[in-house]
C-alpha cells in the first residue's frame, strides 16, 4: 500500500519529465502540448490521484504513436507513464 507522500512524489517525478519534454524546442508542438496538458490534469485536485494517472497516461499513449516525435521524447513520454502506472487510489 502506498501511502499519499508516495504519490505525491511519483506524481512531482512524472511531471518533472514532462516538464523537461514541455519545454524543448525540439519536440513537435503538439507532443508538447500534450505534456502540458498531462502537467495540468496531474496537478489539478479535482480527481483522485490514480484518476489523474490515468487520464494522463490516456492522452500520453495516444500521442507517443505520433511518428514525428523525436526518439529522446518518446524514451521520455514511457518513462513518465511507467511512473504513473505505479499511482493507485
Amino acid at each position: 500500500m502506498s501511502t499519499q507522500i508516495d504519490v505525491d512524489q511519483k506524481i512531482e517525478q512524472a511531471i518533472a519529465v514532462l516538464q523537461r519534454i514541455a519545454d524543448d524546442l525540439g519536440v513537435p508542438r503538439n507532443i508538447r502540448r500534450a505534456c502540458s496538458e498531462c502537467i495540468k490534469i496531474l496537478r489539478a485536485k479535482k480527481y483522485t490521484p490514480g484518476v489523474r494517472a490515468s487520464n494522463a497516461i490516456g492522452i500520453l499513449d495516444e500521442c507517443s504513436q505520433d511518428p514525428n516525435m523525436p526518439l529522446f521524447a518518446r524514451t521520455a513520454i514511457w518513462q513518465a507513464v511507467s511512473i504513473l502506472e505505479q499511482v493507485k487510489d
